[in-house]
């Protein structure tokens, strides 16, 4: 009986991580709504499956359900409850009731007040069963949902390159890890909203900051930009293809020509009075997500870097670090201290052809 059970337990945590898999597919591209998957099980087997589709809508459960299928007493496996209420469109338990689901399995409650542990009643009235379990592998996952729902800043994730020896600057190269590293680093930028840098890192290396895959919108995602003595380059690439992205230049100088050029070009100008202290920085990021933004990637060098970790404003570090050891080829324009100290307990298990690449929760 024991065996039965912890089978049934773990094909139910199977098709909970499918679910989870069809949620990280528009990560960072759901706006204000969380990205949710949905997988449906008839007969221990996935017969249909849907994600949140881009700006939030249609739903996952709607994705899901919506085919000229018999799901009648199949099983709906989905990472948030779904939806109880009426807005933009009708309620996800409608459909869940319509279509004759027998049982529901989620992982996460939706904060939102209209939804919030109402699914399971409303779907037992149906004899519907609902079975709430928690996933090992995705604790964090709605972090930035959660975000958005309180009063807080929206979450803050940063990313950083290393060689063996903790050099972040390679002087014989612009790269410090490997093709498959910045292949990977593309993928992460993908879940993320918008990225936010510096004038000083961009200028140095011409970056475009943009997700550069094949099947990917390289437009994405949206770039803020801290520049307080407006020292940005006019002449960088990313300047040249402003029309679909969106660009934001965050400054105390915004009352020059060079701001005028820029807004012809179709970049924003946010204008600040400084960037000092943690309350600068934290009316900044509120500022970003009264914009809509609620996934920040930080890519910038490490005195920017390091001050945002001083101050506490990093969730989660994404560490590259290569195999190859600088030497005196390698440079630091800060301290490095910070990062000899974090936990890499956290190996993403990834094939990087000798690279290693960490998610350190740092805060």
């Amino acid at each position: 009986m024991a065996s039965r059970k912890n089978n049934s337990l773990k094909l139910k945590n199977i098709f909970l991580n499918l679910a989870f898999e069809k949620a990280k597919i528009n990560l960072g591209k759901t706006k204000l709504n969380p990205s949710v998957g949905c997988v449906v099980v008839k007969d221990e087997a996935v017969v249909s499956s849907g994600y949140t589709s881009i700006g939030g809508r249609p739903h996952a459960e709607y994705n899901a359900l919506k085919f000229k299928k018999n799901l009648k007493d199949a099983d709906l496996y989905v990472t948030m409850e779904p939806c109880t209420h009426y807005g933009l469109t009708p309620p996800c338990t409608n459909l869940i009731k319509k279509k004759g689901i027998k049982k529901v399995c989620y992982s996460f409650n939706d904060l939102d007040k209209r939804t919030f542990n109402k699914a399971k009643s409303i779907l037992n009235k149906k004899k519907i069963i609902v079975e709430k379990i928690l996933p090992s592998n995705y604790t964090n996952f709605y972090q930035s949902y959660y975000a958005t729902k309180k009063d807080v800043i929206p979450l803050v994730d940063a990313k950083i390159a290393v060689s063996k020896d903790y050099y972040t600057i390679n002087k014989g190269s612009k790269w410090i890890t490997n093709y498959l590293s910045r292949n990977r680093a593309h993928l992460i930028r993908s879940e993320y909203d918008c990225i936010l840098s510096t004038s000083k890192s961009i200028n140095k290396d011409n970056s475009l900051l943009n997700c550069r895959l094949s099947g990917f919108n390289t437009d994405k995602p949206d770039l803020f930009i801290i520049d307080l003595k407006l020292k940005i380059k006019k002449s960088l690439n990313l300047f040249k293809r402003t029309k679909k992205r969106k660009i934001f230049i965050i400054t105390s100088n915004f009352q020059s020509k060079k701001t005028l050029y820029f807004k012809k070009k179709g970049v924003k100008i946010i204008s600040i009075k400084s960037l000092d202290t943690k309350s600068d920085f934290i009316l900044l990021l509120k500022t970003l997500k009264k914009y809509g933004y609620n996934r920040i990637l930080v890519e910038s060098g490490l005195i920017f870097l390091n001050t945002l970790i001083k101050n506490k404003l990093i969730s989660n570090l994404y560490f590259f670090q290569s195999s190859k050891i600088l030497g005196k080829n390698g440079i630091n324009n800060s301290t490095n201290k910070f990062i000899k100290k974090m936990n890499f307990k956290r190996k993403i298990r990834v094939n990087l052809n000798g690279d290693n690449l960490y998610k350190i929760k740092i805060n």
